[in-house]
């Protein structure tokens, strides 16, 4: 009994001691969150910094926790797509914002969403004859692209400029599963659907590395003439250096005129201090770009005439909306809402999405024809719209994309697993039981499927495409047969895609949004409104106390978003329209 009251005492104590922790934790942490919103008052002649080393998203996300930096509880907030294009923009308004600083040594992004900052910079300049100044010790070939729609380069003398062409590299895993024994059936239709290969061969299929091959050369000849009009150096040249590895040094980076000029950094603030007209390097005021976004915008937007943008990123599934997934019943009561609101003009549908569960697509392509009847309808893609992406953006009235847009795939797989030789030969597991009928035990791992029965799953594959191309045919107001012709699963660059019909326009979100403008005949300014909502600041952090228990530089991680990608698969249900793969440009 005294041992007992003991380990009693003691777990209570216990339980105090760390719910007064949490308490203190939260206090701080809520101490913490105020003081960075504090209005923020601009200085005149200063200068924009803009130092974009994090995983770029989509929308900003507010989650408290993940605006803390690792080990501390120092905030940073990290800006998505949408605040970074409208701090540019607002930027150019703003009489007290004399330059643009572009720091970035690293960019972890997509092609397309690097693509809009990069118009955003260049719209920048043109309009305001405001100048963009980059500068780092090391550029990456992305990275590079970005800071190429900069006035001046500048390089650390000792630095370098990755300049080596594209890469596009896809695991495969049929060797291991054959050494556990687990054999992946693979049921599709399309002979560019590549999704499924890299469980089934051990290398690409021709008609894969085909398509592979034909949009990654797409999408590097666009970066090419693009850089070529910023730098005045013709494409041919720019192949040249990158095939012959010639922008060795940063001596050769200058030469071949990749920069303007090589210094070291104090002596860059030297320059800054001089073309800003400042007496020292200590009158240069810079701000950055996060605590820019607290700075009110000096345009004022619409009141009574809305246009909703929808966010759809993620892979598609069934149920509700989640970081990294589009749920079909949340997406299409989101379009529900916005259809039946009279003071929402137009719909904006975001995608950034490699497609999913197809039965899900339907759903949330069946709101958007309902939509489409009431008001106009855009689509906006970003770095990814394929596949279901596709499906779902097929009936829009306008289809927007960037030329580095990843879209198409227009086609279906299922994939089942046979596990009896792992369960059999190296666990020693067997199963039996009863059925009640010839095929009850239809699709489970602990047997392959039987002929009849994958002749079966094939008719409803095919029957699944045949719906898909019917949709995208009346979409596109093309025949099924022309649909079929560009289908078959093949994916496309989005340069590609506006040739045969797939897009209609070349831009982002702005684009997007003038041309919703246009088609709801709004004269004025709009308001723009956002979904999914935000949740209200308790509810959003309670949330996300609940949801961090993975942490965030584990998940930042390039190779923990392949592995989690992979894991995604074991979800997977029913007849999928999903991108062949996932894709990393390096």
């Amino acid at each position: 009994m005294k041992d007992f009251l003991k380990y009693l005492l003691a777990t209570v104590l216990g339980i105090i001691i760390v719910n007064g922790l949490v308490f203190v934790i939260f206090i701080l942490l809520i101490s913490s969150l105020k003081t960075i919103e504090k209005p923020v008052l601009v200085k005149p002649g200063s200068i924009l910094h803009i130092k974009l080393d994090y995983p770029i998203s989509e929308r900003t996300d507010d989650n408290p926790f993940k605006n803390l930096t690792s080990f501390s509880f120092e905030p940073k907030k990290q800006l998505g797509l949408n605040e970074i294009l409208f701090n540019i923009k607002k930027a150019k308004e703003d009489s007290n914002i004399k330059a643009i600083f572009l720091d970035v040594t690293t960019i972890e992004a997509g092609i397309s969403t690097i693509e809009e900052i990069r118009q955003a910079l260049i719209n920048f300049r043109k309009e305001t004859k405001k100048p963009v100044y980059a500068y780092a010790d090391l550029y990456t070939q992305m990275n590079y692209y970005l800071c190429s729609a900069a006035d001046k380069i500048f390089l650390n003398p000792q630095g370098a400029i990755e300049f080596k062409g594209l890469t596009s590299q896809i695991v495969f895993l049929k060797n291991a599963l054959d050494k556990i024994g687990i054999e992946p059936i693979l049921v599709k239709h399309g002979k560019y659907k590549s999704a499924g290969e890299m469980f089934v061969l051990d290398k690409m299929s021709p008609e894969n590395k085909e398509q592979t091959l034909e949009f990654v050369k797409s999408i590097w000849n666009y970066m090419l003439s693009e850089i070529s009009i910023q730098r005045n150096i013709p494409v041919e040249k720019l192949n040249l250096i990158a095939d012959s590895l010639l922008c060795d040094n940063a001596e050769s980076a200058k030469k071949l005129n990749l920069v303007d000029d090589l210094i070291y950094y104090d002596e860059f603030l030297e320059k800054l201090k001089n073309d800003l007209n400042k007496k020292s390097v200590d009158d240069l005021n810079f701000i950055d770009i996060a605590k820019y976004s607290k700075v009110p915008a000096k345009f004022v937007p619409g009141k009574k005439e809305k246009i909703a943008v929808i966010y759809a990123v993620g892979q598609i599934d069934a149920g509700k909306n989640d970081d990294d997934k589009i749920g079909s019943e949340e997406t299409a009561e989101l379009i529900r809402k916005a259809r039946n609101n009279n003071n929402i003009k137009a719909i904006i549908l975001r995608v950034n999405s490699p497609g999913g569960n197809a039965l899900a697509s339907e759903v949330i392509w069946r709101e958007i024809v309902l939509a489409k009847k009431q008001k106009p309808v855009i689509v906006s893609m970003g770095d990814l719209a394929a596949s279901g992406g596709y499906y779902i953006s097929c009936p829009a009235d306008v289809i927007v994309a960037n030329p580095t847009t990843i879209t198409g795939s227009i086609g279906v797989f299922g994939l089942l697993w046979n596990g009896q030789k792992f369960f059999n030969e190296k666990l020693g597991i067997t199963f039996d039981g009863v059925e009640t009928n010839l095929h009850s035990t239809i699709g489970t791992i602990i047997r392959p499927p039987k002929p009849y029965e994958l002749q079966k799953i094939q008719k409803y594959v095919d029957n699944v495409y045949e719906v898909f191309l019917s949709h995208v045919a009346e979409g596109r107001k093309k025949t099924v047969s022309e649909v079929d012709s560009i289908g078959q699963g093949r994916v496309w660059s989005g340069i590609d895609a506006k040739k045969i019909g797939l897009i209609d326009e070349f831009g982002g979100l702005e684009k997007a949004i003038e041309i919703a403008k246009q088609k709801a005949g709004i004269k004025g300014k709009a308001r723009i409104i956002e979904y999914p909502e935000k949740l209200p600041f308790i509810e959003q952090l309670l949330k996300d106390m609940r949801e961090q228990a993975k942490a965030n530089f584990i998940a930042n991680n390039k190779y923990y978003k392949i592995l989690n990608n992979l894991t995604k698969l074991q979800s997977l249900e029913g007849v999928q329209a999903l991108l062949p793969y996932w894709i990393y440009f390096e």
